[in-house]
Parts: structure tokens; C-alpha cells; sequence
């Protein structure tokens, strides 16, 4: 039986579904996922995924780099997975279309624990193991876009229907310089449609499937089309394919056509910068090299679009010509065992190089590679600090809130209901339990919500960074004082708002601090020198600026987190050193440094750079929240209402010690 014999196969069936794919991802709502790249302009990216996903993620990181100029790299989940650390200096985008596959559910896990950025998720499945593990992890935000038939074997509408989201994010916040076609029959390959370009490609495609190999140059500009020919001719196992871009051919690859002429047919993917270059090169390959151009018409996200869907196209002319389904081959049992392994069994989580708590200070006292490390001063400090904590009672903990006790994000949430359940333990065992916070009322708001009534009370808490004292149930008060150091900042931050500083709210608390909040997942370390360097011009005092996660906090004089650990030792009589502090931003500018300024202070994140306090003594791969559990379920309560930190005890679950 010929190709041209054989009924639409299930792969075909599916590229005739692509036109219904298209116009959903044209009219889906992607101002979240907008949101979330456009927080990204300032940083390079890492996209993740496999397969199909790996195209999307290839795509996303090749646009991100067209447009903001910032290096972005394309990874399995396999690299983070053996890797994780590459997570904290990178925004993560992971994209899996069903979330089934258990790397990226892996890769997932680990990018988490091991940073303490957001990491992205883009999916096209609400009910997924992925799902479940984004619902269980803070600080992980989905963006879901339900995909309305499952593809096959080879990722097709899933890969059409991400990579037009993408492609539409990256253009219209370029504000529409080659807007995406509403319609799916405009795409062009050239001056043709798609179609009449397939029709002209077949003599190539047939002499191709009759050589059995494929040489696919490109343009760096077009590398995830040629990424995703590769991948499906390969996991089709329909051709053999060799990628390089024009200028790699040229170093020494064109030797195929010299000793294996027979063997070889290439196919180009060219936009118009490259054009010529082609040109010359295949005028000077040998007779009788079957060549083919897939020229087009620029590297805007458009004609990425149209280079994806032409060689989907590619991939079902030569299954036709071979007699095979690419969307429903036959997969042996091994097949399926060697990709459902339990990653987390057989890969180890990778080993620091030193003692956790070691690498955390080097690292916030900027002692990066290939500075000295193991120097026997810091381990001396690190075991005189974990001798002394252990060998202490304490009366009261005073907590950070955001990225401590929930997770750092600029909406209001209250704390996970585990971390709950250890400060409601602390309250009625008698300890004092203290929340110190850049935030105001609404934390009341939120600890109402979980938090038992007879125990609200006994929070005491520190409201705009220590500017307000009170109990848990009691709201703060609005002040008439007013400050007009609060009020020359207010002034500034508004200029720089209308200079384009991307600045989303502002909020002057008289007589406490102004809070200035950045548009989602902007790191403030960055906008920490912006805000700072406007305040030095005006001759302000620079040393009330603060920073979180989330905002840069400029306080009045007198304002600080400490004051709240002040007002526990004089009201309740505590001795100072029966204070235990814990906060996410131990190192100044960051708004924990009062609070780790304190002699017993833990660091659930960036220690202090103190060597004698702020210390991080939970595992490497446990962080904020993660990383306040692993301290509370070692709090053992003894009579009295006092507590010790014991790091031979477990609560709960593995603590990891």
C-alpha cells in the first residue's frame, strides 16, 4: 500500500484541529501570563519542558531574548532536576501540556525548594499531577488554558495553542509591531500559504523518506522550529535528523555531502537576514543534493507561528510516505517504564559544596566562586552560633510574615494552616508569639480566618514595620499625625511613576512608612537603587529604606521591626536573649535586618551578615515557609512557657536533619 493510499491518520486528524487551537489561544485572557513575562523584561528566563513543551519553552526563552536582550535558555526538566540552583538566578517558566510527566512534576519540586523566586507554570491541564504538586507549593503561580482534545503521541495543538499564547504576550507588549492574524489561512511561508508551500515541498519530502536523513540548517533566529522538526521526526522515529545552524553547516558538517552524498537532503529555515547567506551556500553544494528553503518572512512571533505549523505539516507528509501515525505509534512496554521512572528515587538531590549554613553566609557576603571557602572562621562562628541557639530557652519567637509565615506575594493571604497549627502549639504551651510585618491591618484580616479565637489575642503584633504594636484582634487605628519626610517621599515616588519607573501602587501610612509595590515578580533588589538614588538627590536618609520580596518599605525615624521585640521584653518582662527572631531578609537593605540584628535570630532565606546571628541553619533546599516548618517542628515546648530548639526531634513530617 502507497502513502497516498492510506485513510487520515490520527496525527492528521489532529493538524486539522490546529485552526480551531489558533483561534481559541487569539481570544484566550493572557493578562496574567503578560503580567508575569513583563515582570521578567529586566532578567534573563529559563523555559522548561519536554518534547513538544520543550518547543514552547525553546520559543518563549528565543522571544524573550528578541525582545528584552537578556541571554534565556531552553532546558529539560532533567537540567534543573540536577541542577536546581540555576532556578534562583533566573525566572523559571515550566510548561508541560498535560502535566502528567513526572520530570517536570520533579523539576517542579526542586526549582522551589531551591529558590526563592516565583516559578511559573504554563499548562493545559487543570486536573494534573502537576497541578496538584503547584497547589501544594508556595510561590508557584499557574496559568492555566484548558485545551479542548487531547493531542497523541506528538505534541500538536497543545504545542500551537501555548506557543501563540507566547507569541501574542511578546507582541502585544511590543505594542503590536506585527500584530498575530485573526485568521488561521493568512499564515505565510514566503509569499504562499502553507498549503501551497507543503505542495511544492513534496518531491523534496518524498526523496527525503526514500534517503532516510535529514540535515536541518536554520537561521538562530527560526532554532525553535528546527528544534521541534527534530524532535518529532526523532520520537517518531521516522527520519534520522541532524540539526545545525547556517554557520555551524559550514564547519565542517557539509562533509556528508562529499562522503555520503547519497544519504543526505537539507532543508533550510531562513528569514530574510539570512537569505543570502543561504543562497551562496547551496550554489556551491554538489549536483544532485536535494535542497529545500522554508523561507520566512521574518522572526516576529507571527512567522514563528507559521514556520511551527509548516513543519507539523512536514512531519505528516513523511509519516504518509513511510505508511506510519506519528500521533499513534506503537510504544513498547520498556518505552513506557523508562519514562514514568520515579525521578526522586534514582536521582540524588544534588550535594553543597560546604555545610548549608556555611554557603549561605559566603553567599550574602558576596564570597561567590572563586572566592576561598571552608575558612576555618566561618565554621568556628557556624558551630559557636548552633551550640549557643541550641543550649538556650526562649519565652517568645517574633516572626516575619510574608516569605516566613506564607508566602512572599504582593496579594493578602494568611498562613498555610501547618504553620498554623505550630503557632497555635506555641500560644498554648504560654510562649509569646510575635508577627512583625510591613504589612497593616490586613493581617488581622487574614489570621481571623485560621487562627482559633482564644489564641488571637496572644499574637502580638507589629504592624508597617513595627510603626503600630497590638494584639491580633485589635485593628489599627488611623493616626492624624502626619510626617512630611513621609510626604516629600510620596511626591518622589510619584515623579518616578510618571518617568515610566514600573511602580504599581504606592501607600503613605502616616505617621510610618510609604510602601512602594512593583509590578509582579519585579525583583526589588534592582528598584531598592532606584527609589534610594531618588531619595539621595533629594538629600533624604537613606538608611530607613528597606526592602522585601515584594516592595521597598521607606520608614520614619524610629521606625523598625525591633520595636516590637522591645515592647515584648518591657511588657512581659522577658529577658532579651529569651527572644527568638526569624525573617526571610536577614541582610540590610532587606526589611528582616532588625530583626536579625537580634543576638538568637534564624534566617528562613538571606541570612544576616553577621557571623555571631541571622544564621540559616535549615537545609539547603528548604526556604521560606519550607524553611520556617523545618525551625518550628524542631521548637520543643518545655513547662513554663519556654521552648528549645532541638534538632534531634521531628514533628509532623522528615525534617530533613
Amino acid at each position: 500500500m502507497t502513502g497516498q493510499l492510506l485513510p487520515a491518520s490520527h496525527y492528521e486528524e489532529e493538524l486539522a484541529q490546529l485552526e480551531h487551537s489558533y483561534a481559541a489561544a487569539c481570544s484566550a485572557d493572557i493578562d496574567a501570563l503578560k503580567l508575569a513575562i513583563a515582570s521578567a523584561a529586566e532578567s534573563s528566563m529559563i523555559g522548561v519542558g519536554s518534547g513538544g513543551s520543550f518547543t514552547a519553552a525553546s520559543l518563549l526563552c528565543s522571544m524573550h531574548e528578541g525582545y528584552t536582550g537578556r541571554v534565556s535558555r531552553p532546558s529539560t526538566p532533567l537540567e534543573i532536576i540536577c541542577r536546581p540552583a540555576l532556578a534562583s538566578a533566573s525566572p523559571v517558566f515550566l510548561v508541560s501540556a498535560e502535566g502528567k510527566n513526572p520530570d517536570i512534576v520533579e523539576a517542579l519540586e526542586r526549582a522551589r525548594r531551591f529558590s526563592s523566586r516565583t516559578v511559573h507554570v504554563l499548562t493545559n491541564r487543570q486536573d494534573s499531577p502537576l497541578m496538584e504538586h503547584v497547589g501544594a507549593l508556595p510561590g508557584v503561580k499557574p496559568y492555566v488554558f484548558e485545551l479542548a482534545k487531547k493531542d497523541g503521541y506528538l505534541a500538536t495543538n497543545s504545542l500551537l495553542l501555548d506557543a501563540v499564547l507566547v507569541a501574542r504576550v511578546y507582541g502585544e507588549l511590543n505594542r503590536f509591531r506585527q500584530p498575530m492574524p485573526r485568521e488561521f489561512e493568512t499564515l505565510r511561508v514566503g509569499d504562499q500559504t502553507v498549503n501551497d508551500w507543503l505542495k511544492a515541498a513534496q518531491p523534496f519530502i518524498s526523496e527525503t523518506v526514500h534517503r532516510g536523513a535529514l540535515t536541518v540548517v536554520y537561521s538562530p533566529l527560526l532554532k525553535a522550529i528546527a528544534t521541534d522538526l527534530e524532535s518529532k521526526l526523532s520520537e517518531g522515529a521516522l527520519l534520522h535528523t541532524q540539526l545545525a545552524d547556517l554557520r555551524s553547516y559550514a564547519h565542517g558538517r557539509h562533509l556528508w555531502l562529499a562522503d555520503r552524498p547519497q544519504d543526505c537532503t537539507i532543508l533550510a529555515l531562513v528569514e530574510p537576514t539570512l537569505g543570502g547567506l543561504w543562497d551562496g551556500m547551496c550554489s556551491k553544494f554538489p549536483s544532485g543534493i536535494p535542497t529545500l528553503a522554508m523561507p520566512l518572512a521574518g522572526a516576529e512571533p507571527v512567522h514563528l507561528i507559521a514556520g511551527l505549523v509548516a513543519q507539523m505539516h512536514i512531519v505528516a507528509s513523511v509519516g504518509r510516505e513511510l505508511g506510519k501515525d506519528p500521533g499513534r505509534p506503537d510504544v513498547p512496554t520498556y518505552g513506557r517504564e523508562i519514562h514514568y521512572a520515579d525521578l526522586r528515587d534514582v536521582i540524588p538531590l544534588p550535594q553543597p559544596a560546604g555545610p548549608a549554613e556555611e554557603q549561605s553566609k559566603y553567599d550574602v557576603l558576596g564570597a561567590h566562586w572563586p572566592s576561598p571557602r571552608g575558612l576555618g572562621m566561618m565554621r568556628r562562628a557556624a558551630t559557636a552560633f548552633a551550640d549557643s541557639i541550641k543550649a538556650q530557652r526562649f519565652r517568645a519567637v517574633v516572626f516575619d510574615y510574608d516569605g516566613t509565615l506564607c508566602s512572599s506575594q504582593s496579594k493578602d493571604s494568611p498562613p498555610p494552616l501547618n504553620v498554623v497549627d505550630h503557632l497555635v502549639r506555641l500560644v498554648r504551651a504560654g510562649i509569646i508569639v510575635g508577627i512583625a510585618s510591613g504589612r497593616g491591618g490586613s493581617i488581622q484580616t487574614c489570621l481571623k480566618e485560621v487562627v482559633p479565637q482564644d489564641v488571637l489575642p496572644k499574637i502580638r503584633l507589629g504592624l508597617y514595620n513595627g510603626g503600630w504594636i497590638s494584639p491580633a484582634n485589635e485593628s489599627p487605628v488611623s493616626s492624624q499625625e502626619t510626617s512630611e519626610f513621609l510626604s516629600h517621599v510620596s511626591r518622589i515616588v510619584v515623579r518616578l511613576k510618571s518617568l515610566g519607573v514600573p511602580i504599581l501602587t504606592h501607600r503613605t501610612t502616616h505617621p510610618y512608612q510609604v510602601s512602594v509595590r512593583f509590578h509582579e515578580g519585579l525583583a526589588t533588589d534592582a528598584m531598592w537603587f532606584v527609589i534610594a538614588d531618588a531619595l539621595r538627590q533629594a538629600g533624604l536618609d537613606l538608611s530607613t529604606i528597606v526592602r522585601s520580596k515584594h516592595s521597598v518599605d521607606i520608614l520614619a525615624k524610629g521606625v523598625s521591626k525591633s520595636v516590637l521585640i522591645a515592647d515584648i521584653i518591657q511588657k512581659d518582662k522577658v529577658d532579651p536573649y529569651e527572644v527568638l527572631t526569624m525573617g526571610d531578609q536577614g541582610a540590610w537593605p532587606g526589611n528582616d535586618a532588625a530583626l536579625l540584628e537580634h543576638r538568637f535570630s534564624l534566617s528562613v532565606d538571606m541570612p544576616s551578615r553577621r557571623l555571631d546571628r541571622g544564621w540559616k541553619l535549615a537545609p539547603v533546599e528548604k526556604r521560606d515557609i519550607d524553611a520556617t516548618l523545618w525551625y518550628l517542628e524542631h521548637m520543643k515546648e518545655e513547662q513554663g512557657g519556654v521552648f528549645r530548639m532541638d534538632f534531634t526531634c521531628t514533628r509532623g513530617r522528615d525534617a530533613g536533619a
